[in-house]
């Protein structure tokens, strides 16, 4: 696969410290999305953190090459022991369109008949 999927899910108002993180080791741009978490108390108990209704979710689409930086930059800056209290995974793309490695030139529009 050439391509990852990083989600990354924190509480509300941490989603610029993880696109700040992921670019910073490579990552172009995501897509956040606003969603609600739940949790019951014994996982609160397991993990030693109090679960915040609101979340975010952000959507990081990244090179294969890039994917293990990204996750940890993420990690170091906005996971479970921080203030964001995050979570990331990665998922394999199998294809992709409408974005590009490089910019190129647009196609000149077909000729007038």
């Amino acid at each position: 696969m050439k391509h990852e999927m990083i989600l990354c899910i924190v509480n509300t108002g941490f989603s610029d410290i993880v696109m700040d993180a992921a670019k910073e080791v490579g990552a172009r741009g995501g897509t956040v999305l606003h969603a609600r978490g739940t949790a019951n108390k014994e996982a609160e108990e397991f993990f030693h953190i109090t679960i915040q209704p609101d979340k975010e979710i952000v959507m990081i689409l990244v090179p294969s090459d890039i994917k293990d930086a990204v996750l940890h930059s993420i990690y170091q800056k906005a996971g479970l022991k921080t203030a964001g209290q995050g979570i990331a995974f990665s998922m394999p793309v199998s294809h992709v369109v409408g974005i590009s490695s490089e910019a190129k030139p647009s196609p000149e529009p077909p000729a007038a008949h």
